[in-house]
C-alpha cells in the first residue's frame, strides 16, 4: 500500500462493486483485506488500507464520499487528449 495516496489508485468500478456488495450484505464486517481479495477487488486490497477494520456505517460513508468526489471531478475536468 502506498502511504498518503488514500484511495486515489483504486478504480471507480472497484469502489462501486464494494458499495454494492456492502448494500447486499455479501461480506462480514469489519472489513478485512483477505475479503477484498476473495471478492476479486485486488486494487482495493492493495491500496484501500484505510477501509480495513471499518464497520458498515464507516465503510458506506467513506465509499459514498469518495465516489461523489470522483464523479464531480469527472464532470468538471476536461477530457484528456
Amino acid at each position: 500500500m502506498t502511504a498518503g495516496r488514500g484511495l486515489t489508485q483504486v478504480s471507480i468500478e472497484e469502489l462501486e462493486a464494494l458499495l454494492r456488495a456492502l448494500h447486499r450484505g455479501r461480506f462480514e464486517l469489519p472489513l478485512e483485506r483477505h475479503t477484498l481479495h476473495l471478492m476479486a477487488l485486488h486494487g482495493l486490497a492493495e491500496h484501500g488500507g484505510l477501509l480495513i477494520g471499518l464497520d458498515a456505517r464507516g465503510l458506506q460513508a467513506v465509499l459514498v464520499a469518495v465516489l461523489a468526489e470522483r464523479k464531480v471531478r469527472a464532470r468538471v475536468s476536461p477530457p484528456s487528449e
